[in-house]
């Protein structure tokens, strides 16, 4: 079973990140026709940014989790592919930043 963990990006600009064992073109149809209610369903338009493809659901439940905890700029990194970036956004986030 094959497991999909997906951002999108809403029509107000913010993002939801989600989980899902079916087609993600078919959930991604559901977010667009707001057959939930739910965070998205009054910020649609919805556009999908970011997927990733897990075999076991656990493994997928705990990257969703981590995605979640994150915030927008290291989202954001992550959307574009820049794993490189994301340690040094993660430590900014735990260090109190310099007086100006």
């Amino acid at each position: 079973m094959e497991v999909t963990v997906y951002i999108l990006r809403c029509s107000d600009g913010s993002f939801y990140t989600g989980l899902t064992k079916q087609e993600i073109e078919a959930r991604l149809w559901e977010h667009n026709q707001g057959i939930y209610d739910g965070y998205t369903k009054k910020r649609r338009p919805v556009e999908l940014v970011f997927t990733e493809t897990y075999d076991r659901i656990t493994d997928a439940i705990a990257r969703e989790r981590q995605i979640k905890g994150w915030n927008r700029a290291k989202k954001e990194a992550l959307i574009r592919y820049d794993y490189e970036a994301l340690p040094e956004l993660a430590s900014r986030r735990r260090r109190p930043q310099p007086s100006s």
